[in-house]
């Protein structure tokens, strides 16, 4: 009994020891046991927190659908970064050319991984002991945590990126990593697809078998990536016989070596082609191949026969580079000209800018320089002289380009604006300079009655372009009256030397009429429909039942602003029409400037029919001359006598005229005629709507009964004064409405006086709207994109432009900060036009592509546009890509020119499946082999590889005809 207690008290002893060798004691434990235990800490923290609870902590995102975690760990004096890779989603197959793939993941085919690496400068491990101890460690933890996360350590060199790796499997089976580069002298062998199959069969197979006599099994897909050269490339490449300068009859040289020669806008500067070249992508579908004679057929096979093309373009970096000296276009040089009016307000007039007097110019001239009499005698004669004329502009503006007070695109002074923008790189002394010998030309053409080039020399008044451009209009009204008037001259003259003797009393009516006919031009348009509100019913007067074209042409005549003045032509016509009055008691009365009989009217003191007038056009008013008028009002009163007076030559004239045609009229006459509103009929017979016309007067019902108005009626009335003192004079006869001499005096006078400012802030809305217009001719297709963008920048340039139509500047204005955002907006839709331009003329034949690249582009490039700077995690570089369908291959491999001598730097071609000449710049293989396991004896709840297929051995090649990089993964049973 005592031996059985004995050993009773031994067993326990025992046990409680046990209990006690249990308990780890780190006091005792090394530095590379204690260095596991971190290592194992972090991965249990990370594999307790999964990937959606690291996404709301730390985690940063490395590519698409790819975050990582780091931590910190310390072993042996050293500092360790260890990283943990992940994703959110894993659908499918690992390898997926077209997604953006980790390094480590195209290498070897992971999903998840963690990658250790010393925190020095190389970021590698240069000692092959450390990185294989290092290596344990990370695998021990691992496998103390029971994960089958892939572990890395990059060794060597950082250029050769070299790795080394291990994972468990979770079986008996272990899979090792490792990577490594070859920089240079790449053996033959290896550039071939062959020499590539045999070396990856050479890693399971006996060494001393023939591999191009036997046959294995391993499954194989290639991506190879092509580029085209860039555009400058091609044009220096090609052959010199076929890019020398073309020279015309004329002996003018063309250089067609600009790739947006045809694009409107390089009359005034050159563009770099925003989308340098291309890259594409030829997939090979995974196949399984038995022999390297099945590879050497594959390395001669066309990229046509892939199973999928990637295309993406290849954009400059200017498109997001927005410092000045990077700046070439209508948005850098809008910049310069807000400068300038910046700086107008330091002058009074232009000619102080440039003034030896001005104590202000040693400054200007030491920092603004003017170009040299050459260039401005150029860009003179390309507004002036080479043959310049109107053109019809309503083809170039945008449908919302009049909300913009501008002058028209193809107009004088928007083509004086455009050179002024590249004029002396826009500088305030030199759009001085430019604009006063602007006038000077302006000046002799007034002066020599030469057209004034660009502008119409008949028409209404545009009250919605800028002043300047009113101006200039009627300015070209009046050189053609004036011209038409020296002709008219000379032909009286002339006709009066070669005449034969004449009585002096006929003489002397001659002379009378060479004075009173004036010859000049009747058929101008109103500049706005300002009638008066008893003009506005005039057509009242007329029988729209009647039959006689003469009623027709009268009533066209009254009731249309477009009509009714009389040209010189007509003038012509009516000497001829003058006829004697039908009533034989009026006899002696003669009927001149008669249109034709006014419907059914009579006149009221004699039993004849009124006839219509030919009158003269209402003189022509800019938009200054009619706040002149409204200011009078304002100032003396709206009265109706005080608007006859504001109207009283137009009256007058239109008086004379009618008592020339009737010359029995009295002045309730030209009342019921002129303003029938003002005449009140006993007897009216109007009804239904106020457009009927009133059939008064008629024959059958002579005279006809009723009264004047009770303002016409009133004593003293204006009007009636007028009527009495107004001669009988056809329209021919009398003296101009508008006198062009003093009109033309007073524009010239305007443009000679015009104060700086006033000046710069109409060349900035007219070069704001002509940049605009020339940008809107570009073609380029369907894009709607790009459409929608052009429509929203006329609505932004209309509103931000509208403060300067008050004239209420200052230098440093709130006003003048917001143009200047204004030119940072024109700059990003200028740059994406050019993008819309490039691959519109790239893809002719392939709108899809076109219009699916440029949305990307747009996607891209606006926001990072619009701001100063992008988020941090936001790509740096366009990586879009677009698939190509069937149908558009052929037009995509035609982008691909075959190569010249010059362009092909390497006379030897090394690798195959050439692209029109072109061999690819990358190509990447993946070989596998795959064999069936069984035995999964750890960790069987969370591994899926019993009876499945296991990648046993896999290669990575990656290389052009100058390096090669492999990765090959390996399984093993431990």
């Amino acid at each position: 009994m005592a031996s059985s207690s004995r050993l009773e008290s031994v067993g326990d002893d025992e046990a409680e020891e046990e209990e006690v060798e249990h308990f780890d004691d780190f006091t005792v434990a090394s530095s590379w046991e204690r260095f596991i235990s971190d290592i194992e800490a972090v991965c249990r923290q990370w594999l307790a927190d999964g990937p959606k609870n690291l996404l709301k902590k730390d985690a940063r995102e490395v590519s698409e659908d790819l975050y990582k975690v780091k931590s910190e760990l310390k072993f042996s004096a050293k500092t360790y970064c260890m990283e943990y890779y992940f994703g959110t989603k894993y659908d499918g197959k690992v390898i997926d050319w077209n997604s953006t793939l980790h390094d480590l993941q195209l290498c070897f085919g992971v999903k998840e991984f963690l990658v250790i690496a010393p925190q020095s400068a190389s970021g590698v491990v240069l000692d092959a002991p450390e990185a294989s101890k290092l290596l344990s460690a990370v695998a021990i933890a691992l496998s103390n945590c029971s994960s089958l996360w892939p572990a890395f350590v990059p060794v060597h060199v950082p250029a050769r990126k070299a790795y080394i790796g291990i994972q468990n499997m979770g079986t008996v089976f272990t899979r090792r990593f490792e990577a490594d580069h070859i920089g240079s002298q790449v053996p033959v062998k290896l550039m071939h697809l062959e020499g590539l199959y045999e070396l990856f069969v050479s890693k399971f197979a006996y060494s001393t078998l023939d591999f191009s006599t036997h046959s294995f099994k391993v499954h194989f897909t290639m991506k190879l990536t092509y580029r085209s050269l860039p555009h400058d490339d091609e044009v220096q490449g090609d052959d010199p016989d076929d890019t020398e300068s073309e020279i015309d009859i004329g002996g003018e040289i063309h250089n067609r070596t600009q790739w947006d020669d045809d694009c409107p806008w390089s009359e005034w500067y050159s563009a770099e082609d925003p989308v340098k070249g291309f890259e594409l992508v030829a997939m090979w579908s995974e196949k399984l191949l038995e022999s390297s004679m099945e590879m050497a057929e594959l390395e001669n096979s066309s990229p046509h026969e892939a199973q999928k093309w990637i295309l993406s373009p290849n954009m400059s970096s200017a498109l997001t580079d927005s410092s000045k000296g990077n700046r070439i276009g209508f948005s850098s040089q809008l910049c310069l000209l807000l400068d300038a009016l910046n700086m107008s307000f330091e002058a009074q007039f232009m000619e102080d800018f440039v003034s030896v007097e001005n104590p202000g110019s040693d400054n200007l001239k030491s920092s603004m320089v003017i170009p040299p009499p050459t260039v401005i005698d150029r860009v003179l004669k390309e507004l002036f002289h080479d043959g310049a004329r109107f053109l019809d502009v309503a083809a170039a503006e945008h449908k919302t380009s009049r909300a913009i007070k501008g002058a028209p695109l193809k107009s004088l002074f928007a083509q004086f604006c455009l050179h002024s923008l590249w004029f002396g790189n826009c500088n305030i002394r030199a759009i001085a300079v430019i604009w006063i010998e602007f006038v000077r030309e302006v000046r002799w053409c007034w002066e020599e009655s030469q057209p004034l080039p660009l502008m119409p020399a008949t028409g209404s008044i545009d009250l919605s372009t800028c002043l300047i451009n009113q101006k200039l209009h009627m300015l070209a009204i009046c050189i053609e009256m004036k011209r038409q008037l020296n002709e008219d001259f000379q032909d009286c003259v002339g006709s009066q030397e070669n005449s034969s003797p004449q009585t002096e009393e006929d003489s002397q009516d001659e002379d009378s009429c060479i004075m009173q006919t004036p010859g000049e031009n009747f058929d101008g348009k109103h500049d706005s429909p300002v009638t008066p509100d008893n003009l506005q019913h005039s057509e009242k007067s007329l029988s729209s039942g009647s039959t006689k074209p003469e009623a027709v042409v009268s009533a066209n005549l009254k009731s249309s602003d477009s009509t009714r003045r009389g040209s010189a032509g007509v003038a012509g016509s009516m000497k001829q029409e003058d006829v004697v009055s039908a009533n034989l008691k009026s006899s002696d009365s003669i009927r001149r400037g008669s249109a034709g009989v006014a419907g059914s009217m009579m006149l009221l003191k004699s039993y004849q029919s009124m006839h219509a007038p030919y009158t003269q056009e209402s003189p022509l008013m800019t938009e200054d001359m009619h706040e002149e008028r409204l200011h009078a009002v304002e100032a003396l009163g709206d009265s109706f006598d005080f608007s006859a007076q504001l109207e009283r030559e137009i009256l007058t004239s239109d008086m004379s005229a009618f008592k020339a045609a009737n010359p029995d009229a009295v002045f309730e006459d030209f009342i019921r005629w002129h303003s029938p509103g003002d005449w009140e009929s006993n007897d009216t017979k109007v009804t239904g709507s106020s457009n009927t016309l009133a059939i008064e007067g008629s024959k059958n019902d002579w005279p006809p009964q009723g009264r004047l108005s009770k303002r016409m009626s009133e004593h003293g009335n204006l009007w009636r004064k007028i009527w009495n003192d107004a001669p009988a004079l056809p329209a021919y006869e009398q003296k101009p409405l508008l006198d062009p001499n003093r009109e033309g005096e007073k524009i010239l006078h305007y443009l000679e006086t015009l104060r700086p400012h006033q000046l710069l802030e109409q060349m900035i809305c007219t070069a704001f709207r002509a940049s605009a217009d020339t940008l809107n001719q570009t073609s380029y297709g369907g894009l709607k994109q790009m459409e929608t963008k052009m429509d929203q920048l006329y609505i932004t340039l209309a509103s931000a432009l509208r403060p300067l139509q008050a004239n209420r500047l200052s230098a440093g204005s709130e006003t003048i900060e917001d143009i200047r955002r204004l030119c940072g907006v024109f700059e990003h839709i200028e740059k994406l036009l050019t993008i819309a331009a490039s691959l519109h003329r790239k893809f002719l034949q392939a709108p899809r592509l076109s219009e699916a690249i440029f949305s990307d582009c747009c996607s891209f490039y606006f926001p990072r546009m619009a701001t100063s700077s992008s988020g941090d995690n936001a790509p740096k570089e366009f990586d879009k890509k677009q698939q190509v369908r069937m149908h558009e291959r052929p037009i995509v491999s035609n982008m691909f020119t075959p190569p010249t001598a010059n362009q092909s730097w390497r006379k030897v071609l090394s690798l195959g499946n050439l692209l029109n000449g072109h061999e690819p710049i990358l190509r990447e293989i993946i070989f596998s082999k795959r064999d069936r396991v069984s035995g999964n004896h750890y960790a069987a709840h969370t591994s899926q590889i019993t009876q499945e297929e296991v990648e046993t051995y896999r290669m990575y090649s990656c290389g052009t005809s100058n390096d090669l990089r492999v990765a090959l993964s390996v399984v093993s049973c431990d």
